[in-house]
């Protein structure tokens, strides 16, 4: 256990330093368990305690399990990824676009279409009600599909419809029968309501005027298929057995979930995002997958290393924490290597007067989000949710968040001017 208690006391420290209620990592290798604990809370009032069974929120790790699914279709010659969306719902049309055919499957799970983020419509609960939605007026683009990645819930939240017209089955109901039942996953529900059947689940916060304050659960409608599920860290170890070939009879074959750690589109200087996970090539021999997750209440990382065996989860119940930097320090202390070590480390660069100017500007998101950029005796400042960050240069268009050392990714257009910024898998767009 010696070599945990450094992980410990890191885990420790964050918690303090960014106010997280409670927390909890597991970590199998070869579907054994080598780490399982609970941190903190659940509940600020009740003063009950995380254990490894605490049921959390997971967000956008349930984009994997949607994923797999459409991954299993494949295998079954049911689909195929590079099939138009058009040719499984007729009814997927765009206002003013011709070429919808060129949406393909795979678009949707890389976030490629080239349709930037829209406005969230949490009420729509079934998939026709999305598509309607999605037809009603022209959206905003940010390129031709495969061009640049950008997150879109919207366009994922499509393969559920997909998933449903194939197999004539609901949504969660297939998940649930192929995937979670199978695994045994008793304490994993997208039901806001069966949670209230559980004991030992956590209540959510997101943090206010600088204290965690309690909030009630998303409601998420249609976008339970990017970010439905409530599950346990014990829960998602027998999930993530799935991609390091340890279960006797697997759901889905390697060749098919081998296909969603393969890069698709660059995100920063070493990782790449593929289908629903992100992956880290040659990262100290070895490669690191991944997903994590943000909702109010939520943030998580869960991934494994296929060379080695070993799946690792992190679920908090606050938004906005640093559930990746806690899963990286478990993931090195597992590797033996320092706990340190980041995915990525960016190059230091010292950019013009002029570079600088045409990057500076306010960058928004239909989904709300905003980040400006501005000026301070020729230091770049970024601004994000009401905090300002210090920027540092990596490249002449690539700027780090410090300390948090998270690249802000800038493009610019034949005008030799910032057109739109890329962070945290979003591209923004700038207004002025």
């Amino acid at each position: 256990m010696m070599q945990w208690e450094q992980f410990e006391k890191f885990i420790v420290e964050v918690m303090e330093k960014e106010q997280i209620p409670g927390v909890a990592v597991a970590l199998s290798k070869n579907g054994q368990s080598i780490y399982e604990r609970g941190f903190g809370t659940r509940n600020f009032e009740t003063n009950e305690p995380v254990t490894p069974e605490t049921i959390f929120g997971i967000a956008s790790i349930t984009k994997s399990f949607t994923a797999l699914a459409i991954m299993k279709l494949a295998e079954e010659g049911r689909l195929q990824v590079e099939d138009a969306v058009i040719e499984h719902l007729p009814e997927f049309q765009l206002v003013d676009y011709a070429d919808i055919e060129d949406i393909k499957i795979r678009h949707l799970l890389s976030h490629t279409t080239g349709l930037a983020t829209m406005e969230r419509k949490e009420q729509l609960t079934k998939f026709d009600e999305h598509l309607h939605y999605l037809n009603e007026k022209a959206w905003s683009w940010v390129g031709k599909p495969g061009e640049y990645m950008c997150y879109n819930n919207d366009m994922f939240l499509l393969l559920g419809a997909i998933i449903e017209k194939i197999t004539g089955e609901n949504y969660q109901s297939y998940i649930n029968n192929q995937i979670i039942n199978p695994l045994q996953m008793t304490r994993t529900t997208y039901n806001l309501l069966g949670l209230q059947s559980f004991e030992n689940v956590t209540t959510p916060y997101v943090l206010e005027d600088g204290k965690p304050v309690a909030c009630p659960w998303p409601t998420l409608g249609n976008y339970a298929v990017g970010g439905g599920i409530r599950s346990t860290v014990v829960d998602l170890l027998k999930y993530g057995n799935i991609y390091v070939d340890v279960l006797e009879r697997n759901i889905v074959s390697r060749a098919y979930t081998s296909q969603m750690a393969q890069p698709v589109h660059q995100t920063n200087g070493k990782s790449f995002y593929g289908f629903a996970l992100q992956t880290t090539p040659n990262y100290s021999a070895v490669t690191l997958v991944e997903h994590g997750g943000g909702q109010p209440g939520v943030s998580s990382n869960f991934g494994f290393i296929p060379e080695k065996g070993i799946v690792a989860v992190v679920l908090a119940n606050m938004s906005g924490v640093s559930a990746d930097a806690i899963w990286l320090a478990a993931v090195n202390t597992a590797l033996g290597i320092p706990i340190d070590q980041k995915r990525n480390t960016e190059p230091e660069f010292e950019m013009t007067k002029e570079q600088k100017q045409r990057v500076l500007g306010t960058y928004i998101s239909a989904e709300g989000s905003q980040v400006d950029i501005s000026l301070e005796d020729q230091t770049v400042m970024a601004t994000i949710d009401n905090k300002t960050y210090t920027l540092r240069a990596s490249n002449e268009t690539t700027l780090i968040i410090m300390p948090l050392e998270k690249p802000i990714r800038f493009f610019i257009d034949e005008k030799n001017d910032a057109w739109a910024l890329f962070i945290g898998l979003r591209m923004l767009v700038k207004s002025r």
